[in-house]
């Protein structure tokens, strides 16, 4: 499947609101960095996954065993890495990540080679079904799994949410707990070429391109979620109807800032935070160099 088209320079309606393109930092800015060699891209990629989940825990985005992140190796592109099953967010390092086929077999890892079953049912049938896909997360966080019950997808309520304009999909089918990966196969053709998946009584999911933008759509989706939440309990309070954006507008306002680059720069505030917990500093995810010699 084919990822969300990007709009193209100079092609984007008239809006009035201006040019969505004017929004665009630069290439660089928007962009991961590029290997030659597979292996040094594994160790950058793991290292970038270790800071994922860093930022997840501060986020409180956890709930005992359950959640998890991959990302697909780019040695063997058949597998992926993920945290080893009962392990805390908060204390991953990159020697703990597990590698997994899409067989479902463990091929490598650290001293905890357990695996959340649920992980690769749901997330190896994803790598599968998209290509475009580097990094897929899901989370039982708080504010998304009561979003989840709704039977609903997010109204575009505020400049954020149109992030995920005609960018998300509730999908309502729960089965139970996912130890089929049928029921993976399900998730992924519910979630089409979308970045998001609110999956029915049962939490939240993104996916990307890059292991940043992914991450920055996690946060930025439960967020969402928990004003959604907020505005329709006050509305009922109320009894008055919420003001919402206009097709037009969300579009705009998409063009702009929920592009595949906007997702990668937006999620680098967050991992420069994490990187300081390892003593280190980048600039725009590139040179990895002590803090203190920044």
């Amino acid at each position: 499947m084919a990822p969300a088209a990007e709009p193209a320079i100079g092609q984007s309606h008239s809006y009035r609101s201006g040019d969505p393109q004017l929004a665009v930092v630069d290439e660089e800015a928007e962009q991961p960095p590029k290997f030659d060699d597979p292996y040094q891209e594994r160790r950058y990629l793991k290292h970038r996954l270790t800071l994922a989940f860093r930022i997840f825990a501060k986020f409180d985005l956890s709930e005992g065993v359950a959640g998890h992140i991959t990302v697909r190796d780019p040695v063997d592109p058949t597998s992926f890495w993920v945290n080893p099953f009962g392990m805390h967010f908060s204390l991953i390092e990159d020697a703990d990540l597990i590698r997994v086929d899409h067989s479902g077999n463990v091929v490598e890892g650290g001293n905890n080679k357990r695996l959340n079953y649920a992980a690769y049912a749901i997330h190896a049938e994803t790598h599968k079904a998209r290509p475009d896909v580097l990094c897929a997360a899901h989370s039982h966080s708080l504010y998304g799994r009561a979003m989840c019950t709704t039977g609903k997808t997010l109204d575009m309520l505020t400049q954020d949410f149109c992030v995920f304009w005609n960018d998300h999909v509730l999908y309502s089918n729960f089965a139970g707990l996912v130890l089929a990966t049928a029921e993976g196969k399900a998730i992924a053709a519910a979630l089409g070429n979308k970045k998001a998946a609110l999956l029915g009584n049962h939490g939240l999911m993104t996916v990307g391109p890059s292991i940043e933008a992914t991450v920055a759509w996690f946060v930025l989706l439960e967020k969402c979620c928990q004003i959604q939440l907020a505005a329709d309990a006050s509305a009922a309070g109320t009894g008055r109807s919420l003001v919402t954006i206009g097709e037009d507008e969300a579009q705009a306002t998409w063009e702009a800032v929920g592009t595949i680059g906007n997702g990668y720069f937006q999620g680098l505030p967050l991992f420069q935070v994490a990187e300081r917990e390892f003593g280190e500093r980048t600039l725009l995810g590139r040179g990895i160099v002590p803090w203190n010699a920044a």
